[in-house]
């Protein structure tokens, strides 16, 4: 009886800059595998199908059940995490490529940036200084309201949905649908409405809100399946409103 095998044709780098190369590994199989336990089967006797032996495999991964967000790949060309994506679900051979969207640091290893700048100009998080007593009773939310923030709240910043987008690119400013889904999770927060301005006007800015093509493929490709599109389309209406008032005043 023939072993059943994995076969996995990898895209390489060596380096930021040098050219990629393709290598091929067969593996044992194993019941319930995922990408990421293959590969860190491969990483200990790292021979390609040819019988050459090379240097192992370079990818990132944390805490492998996905939570963290740093296995994302593109996997049979399709951006997803490598930690909740089973062999079995999987047409052979598995082809594993870099994230695209995101400079190339090593073979699987992407430099996500753009992502986290994209956040840090949006300022997607909550200021705690101020007058609330953060030991006594703070702004209440309602559950309706903290249901909806927190189908948000779960993204992992893999950026699976700026490797999907077709805004985002070399030549592109577009923050991308996680920066903006951010913008409508701190807005919507009792404390973080507090600089709603600022990061209405950051999203009315060069490669903003406006960049957005609604391709929709975001929502197709997100691994929480948070809804981007609905929170795009929620900061239209604040941008709208946020422009009104910059042009007539708040009254």
């Amino acid at each position: 009886m023939t072993e059943r095998r994995i076969e996995l044709r990898i895209r390489r780098q060596d380096r930021p800059g040098s050219t990629p190369y393709w290598q091929s590994f067969r593996l044992a199989y194993r019941p319930s595998y995922n990408v990421l336990s293959a590969l860190m089967a491969l990483r200990e006797d790292p021979v390609t199908i040819s019988g050459e032996r090379v240097d192992p495999v370079a990818w990132e991964h944390n805490c492998m059940e996905e939570v963290c967000g740093a296995c994302a790949m593109l996997i049979n060309g399709r951006p997803r995490m490598a930690c909740s994506t089973l062999v079995d679900g999987l047409d052979p051979p598995i082809v594993l490529e870099p994230l695209p969207k995101f400079p190339v640091v090593r073979d699987l290893l992407v430099d996500r940036s753009r992502l986290f700048d994209a956040l840090k100009r949006v300022k997607a998080w909550i200021e705690i200084d101020g007058a609330w007593e953060l030991a006594g009773e703070g702004p209440r939310i309602s559950p309706r309201a903290w249901s909806e923030s927190y189908l948000y709240s779960r993204c992992m910043g893999c950026g699976c949905c700026l490797a999907a987008c077709p805004q985002v690119g070399p030549r592109s400013e577009f923050l991308g649908p996680a920066a903006l889904a951010q913008v409508r999770l701190m807005n919507a927060h009792p404390v973080g409405r507090f600089n709603r301005e600022a990061r209405l006007h950051a999203i009315m800015a060069e490669g903003g809100l406006s960049d957005c093509g609604n391709s929709q493929n975001c929502v197709r490709v997100c691994p929480k399946e948070i809804p981007l599109t609905t929170a795009i389309g929620e900061l239209g209406r604040q941008v709208t409103g946020q422009l009104l008032r910059d042009l007539f005043g708040k009254s």
